[in-house]
């Protein structure tokens, strides 16, 4: 059975092999155990600390697919909620905007696209950090990896900013260089995108306004191959882009300041996940006496002890959940017990940029 819980110290190893083999490799998830450990240690105090509004926490959660009644078994994926982008320093981007230059006198008038350095999105929260074994790619189990966080998120408002973003790795070349990259940074920094993505992982992404320029980019300067790669996802993410698109996150002004990648945003109560999702007293029932019914995310309502997993939306006449022993074993939960449910299948995405403030 698959299951989402928080990560714990024991699960250090496998976090070290699933950031070792993120494609491409993510700066919020560094193949670095000194890193990790923090990761590990900060997500258990954001679990079990008393929150009244999102700070600095870091809520990180592991897939496992669970071998035993003790619930041991291997861990297949990992993803993280940071509860606001820019608690502890700024989150920077690129906005998207059009500069109008102008002249009566020569009867001259040109829009330009520029990118402005901006800190918007560090007032959001931030899904990131998720990576998956590859067997796993393209299956439920990824679906319920990224969206279990909704859930979380819906159960505790109070812990999360009203606004949730996603940061998707931008498009690399043949030789898994960004030609974003090649064609701004490496002005300023004089190194490879992948040694800069590997030091902000490792380090932060703080160094960035002390050196990137605090002036626009004018696009049409940018060589033909950066310009194209603004907005443009990595084409492994490609299928998660769509999910997220689905679930009601817009694309925004906004792209990564490395690579130029797409940055998602959404209200969070305009959610898929967060409007569809509906309490619902249990009931267990033998599997074969459940019927036939469409899957859902369930999660329980605890806290430290958060557990979701994928089982069938099947309701009795009186509105109650009819769970298998083995799922309300795993999530923890008896008779009469509220459980959160959510369908998961997601309506089709429009792919569409927002035109407000997103």
């Amino acid at each position: 059975m698959l299951i989402i819980r928080p990560v714990e110290l024991t699960d250090l190893p496998a976090l070290e092999a699933l950031a070792s083999h993120a494609t491409p490799q993510l700066t919020n998830l560094p193949a670095h155990r000194e890193r990790l450990e923090e990761r590990i240690a900060r997500s258990q105090a954001s679990f079990s600390d008393k929150v009244d509004y999102p700070g600095d926490e870091h809520y990180t959660f592991v897939l496992v697919d669970i071998i035993d009644a003790a619930g041991h078994g291997e861990v297949l994926g990992t993803a993280t909620i940071r509860a606001r982008a820019g608690a502890r320093e700024a989150y920077y981007t690129y906005r998207q905007e059009t500069l109008i230059h102008a002249s009566q006198q020569l009867n001259v008038r040109r829009e330009v696209q520029t990118l402005a350095l901006s800190h918007e999105v560090s007032e959001a929260t931030l899904l990131c950090a998720m990576s998956i074994n590859p067997r796993y790619k393209g299956t439920s189990a990824e679906s319920l990896l990224r969206r279990a966080r909704l859930m979380f998120i819906a159960q505790y408002p109070e812990r999360f900013s009203d606004v949730l973003a996603v940061a998707f790795p931008g498009y690399l070349d043949a030789s898994d260089e960004s030609p974003f990259w090649e064609s701004v940074g490496r002005h300023f920094f004089a190194r490879s995108y992948q040694d800069m993505n590997h030091i902000a992982g490792v380090r932060s992404k703080s160094f960035i306004a002390e050196v990137m320029p605090q002036f626009p980019l004018y696009l049409p300067l940018l060589t033909p191959s950066a310009r194209a790669a603004i907005g443009r996802e990595h084409p492994a993410h490609e299928r998660a882009l769509a999910e997220m698109l689905a679930e009601g996150f817009v694309r925004s002004r906004h792209v990564d300041i490395f690579d130029a990648g797409p940055v998602v945003k959404a209200d969070r109560e305009r959610l898929a996940s967060v409007r569809g999702a509906a309490w619902h007293p249990v009931r267990i029932r033998p599997a074969h006496a459940l019927p036939d019914a469409e899957p859902a995310l369930v999660a329980n309502q605890k806290r430290d002890g958060f557990r979701c997993v994928v089982a069938r939306y099947a309701l009795s006449p009186t509105g109650q959940l009819m769970l298998t022993t083995e799922h309300a074993e795993q999530l923890g939960v008896e008779k009469g017990r509220a459980v959160l449910a959510a369908p998961l299948t997601l309506p089709a995405a429009e792919d569409a940029l927002d035109e407000g403030e997103m």
